[in-house]
């Protein structure tokens, strides 16, 4: 059967701040056709289930949902197309996909595509904890979803897996639903969050906070009854609860990009991009969550408005840099994004460690020669490092990588 062909300028795969983002921009730098793909069936992404607070500017605070609108508003509002239900089924050429929608099967032809497809929490299976499989299970997504979606019921005792932003932001929609918070439960020894963040919880919420801990099992047959937990010195105890929630642990969206056999980020699994997000592969680009799963909305909205500039270039003919070098990190880092580098980047990398350290030097070095060097106030697992990028003006294409590393001294 012959699909329908649709010939678009831009092709943005993804409705969440970064791929509405870029669309708005480009929408009103001019560019005609602008199409935007969500297999959602409402655009906004993620923000559009977070109630809380933590959106827009100091200026100009939202909350989740607000913030979703306020780009889908503006990426319509300049021109863009915003396709919901669309799920982008596989590549049809180098610049085409296979999509299907409310219209049936089609294939999209552009000048360019975007990936901004996001990142997902990994789900109580995919981290191997035992046990059996009764109902009360979520991750923080599926918490969102069900309880400010679909106004849902859960259970009336929770446990949240993680101490990191995202699991306060879990344990304050489960109180909004009226349950109680019976414990959070971290691996690592001290909360990942903001100190007026992790005191206003204890304190004020009375949530007990369980460091080096780890859940090892889920207790209880059709609805849970309990997890079993390991603290680092051996003890094992109980926990009763009807809820658990499995918080951070997030990975990309990337079977889009790993599908059309784009060069992958040993570091953060997404695409390789360039400064510009550029990936491998001559007009396509990659913005968002995709990249650095997972930073916040704001990071990805200015990820939007970056890769939509370098789109604007490529449309109007600018070649694309011929000499990129890997930007690679070593132990205790995680990952960098983005991990290409070329001499006059400008703009700041993300960065995530796996383990707690005070005072540490964060140090760039290419072929033996330090770029950069810049102590720091401290480095906690799951929260964001910044590396600014004065530094690449001082980058030889023609050396080998560059490497990022964090140290004690």
């Amino acid at each position: 059967m012959t699909r329908p062909t649709r010939e678009v300028d831009v092709l943005v795969v993804g409705a969440g701040p970064a791929g509405l983002a870029a669309a708005a921009r480009l929408a009103a730098a001019g560019i005609a056709r602008v199409d935007v793909l969500d297999r959602e069936q409402h655009a906004g992404g993620v923000p559009r289930h977070c109630r809380h607070g933590g959106f827009g500017t100091w200026t100009h605070p939202l909350t989740g949902p607000a913030y979703a609108r306020l780009l889908h508003t503006a990426a319509v509002r300049a021109g863009a197309v915003v396709r919901t239900g669309t799920t982008a089924l596989d590549w049809a050429g180098p610049l085409a996909l296979d999509t299907v929608g409310p219209q049936g099967l089609e294939t999209v032809r552009a000048r360019a595509v975007v990936l901004a497809t996001g990142a997902r929490e990994r789900p109580r299976a995919a981290r191997l904890v035992p046990g059996t499989r009764p109902d009360g299970v979520y991750t923080t997504g599926e918490l969102q979803q069900a309880v400010h979606l679909y106004g849902q019921r859960i259970g009336t005792r929770a446990v949240v897996v993680g101490a990191e932003s995202v699991s306060y932001a879990a344990a304050d929609t489960v109180r909004a639903a009226g349950a109680q918070v019976v414990a959070m439960v971290t691996e690592l020894p001290v909360s990942q969050t903001t100190a007026v963040r992790a005191h206003d919880a204890r304190l004020r919420h009375r949530v007990p906070l369980l460091t080096d801990t780890t859940v090892t099992e889920l207790l209880g047959h059709g609805r849970l009854s309990g997890v079993r937990v390991r603290h680092r010195d051996g003890r094992s105890v109980q926990l009763a609860c009807d809820t658990v929630v499995f918080t951070g642990d997030f990975v990309p969206d990337h079977e889009l990009a790993r599908r059309g056999r784009l060069e992958l980020d040993p570091g953060t699994r997404g695409p390789a991009v360039d400064g510009a997000l550029h990936t491998s592969r001559p007009g396509v680009f990659a913005a968002g969550s995709l990249l650095h799963p997972v930073e916040s909305a704001a990071t990805a909205t200015r990820d939007g408005v970056r890769v939509a500039a370098a789109v604007l270039e490529s449309l109007a003919g600018a070649e694309r840099p011929r000499h990129t070098v890997p930007l690679l990190v070593e132990p205790p880092l995680r990952w960098i994004a983005p991990n290409r580098v070329a001499p006059g980047d400008g703009h700041p990398y993300v960065l995530r460690t796996s383990a707690l350290s005070k005072r540490p030097v964060l140090q760039v070095v290419q072929d033996g020669r330090v770029l950069h060097e810049e102590r720091l106030r401290a480095a906690v697992p799951n929260r964001t490092l910044t590396l600014t990028a004065g530094w690449t003006r001082l980058v030889d294409p023609a050396g080998g990588p560059v490497r990022v590393t964090l140290t004690g001294r």
